[in-house]
C-alpha cells in the first residue's frame, strides 16, 4: 500500500500489521527482534544476555493530517548524559508493573506534554534491542491534530514532524558507518531528513516498521 494515501485508508491497514497491545512479555509472539547489532553481527553478545535487558517503550506517534500522516520525533536535550542531541521517539524505561503502552503514553506526556486523549493506540511494532542494554517496544499510536505540546527542556530540545511517506520510502534508508578510536568500524541505519539526522536505534526502529509493513527491499539501502 502507498504510504502517501489518505490517513483514513492507512489506519486500518497499518493496524492490521501490528501486534496487539497485549502482545508483550509472556504474550509476545515469536518474532525476530531488531537490534543495533543487525549491521554488526560480529558484536552481538548472544541470546544469553537477553534476560538482563532493561525494558523500555517508545511511542511512535502518527499524526493524521488531512494531507497525509506525519511522524512526531524529538531531539534530545544537549544537557542529557546519554544520547545527547540525538533524534528519538518519546519514551523511556518501563516502571514496575507498567505495560509498554502505559509507558509510551506516560513518557510522551512527561517529555513533550502530549495529552493521551489525542492518541489512539494501534498496536506494537517489532521489539528492538539497543547496544546500551535495553529491550525497547515501539507502541504505534494515531494522533489527531489539535494538540498543544509543552516539551520538557530538561529532556527535549526540539520537536518536529517528518512525513510518514518519506520515512517509509526505502530509497531514503541509508547504511552509514563510523570508525571507533580502537579501529573498529560500526555500521548503523540513518534516514536524514532536511536538517535532521535520524540514525541509530530510532532509524533502526523505523526500518523495522517499514519491513513489517512493506517487506524487505533488496538494494534499498544506500551507503
Amino acid at each position: 500500500m502507498n504510504p502517501a494515501l489518505a490517513p483514513h485508508l492507512l489506519r486500518d491497514w497499518i493496524t492490521s500489521r501490528l501486534d496487539p497491545l497485549d502482545a508483550h512479555g509472556e504474550n509476545r509472539p515469536e518474532r525476530k527482534m531488531g537490534s543495533d547489532f543487525d549491521l554488526n553481527p560480529e558484536t552481538h553478545p548472544g541470546d544469553h544476555g537477553v534476560a538482563g535487558l532493561a525494558h523500555a517503550a517508545v511511542l511512535t506517534p502518527l499524526i493524521e493530517h488531512e494531507g497525509g500522516i506525519s511522524v512526531l520525533l524529538t531531539r534530545r536535550s544537549d544537557s542529557l548524559r546519554k544520547h545527547t542531541g540525538q533524534v528519538a521517539f518519546p519514551g523511556g524505561r518501563c516502571d514496575p508493573g507498567e505495560t509498554p503502552a502505559q509507558t509510551a503514553l506516560r513518557e510522551a506526556q512527561e517529555e513533550i506534554g502530549l495529552d493521551p486523549s489525542f492518541v489512539t493506540l494501534a498496536g506494537l511494532s517489532t521489539p528492538y534491542r539497543t547496544g546500551t542494554g535495553f529491550h525497547v517496544t515501539p507502541v504505534v499510536g494515531f494522533v489527531k491534530p489539535g494538540f498543544v505540546l509543552t516539551p520538557n527542556p530538561a529532556e527535549v530540545a526540539d520537536v518536529f514532524e517528518t512525513p510518514f511517506s518519506f520515512l517509509m520510502d526505502p530509497q531514503n534508508h541509508q547504511r552509514q558507518h563510523r570508525d571507533l578510536p580502537n579501529g573498529d568500524r560500526r555500521h548503523f541505519y540513518a534516514i536524514p531528513y532536511e536538517q535532521w539526522f535520524i540514525w541509530g536505534a530510532t532509524a533502526g526502529m523505523l526500518r523495522q516498521l517499514y519491513i513489517r509493513l512493506y517487506g524487505e527491499s533488496e538494494g534499498a539501502l544506500s551507503a
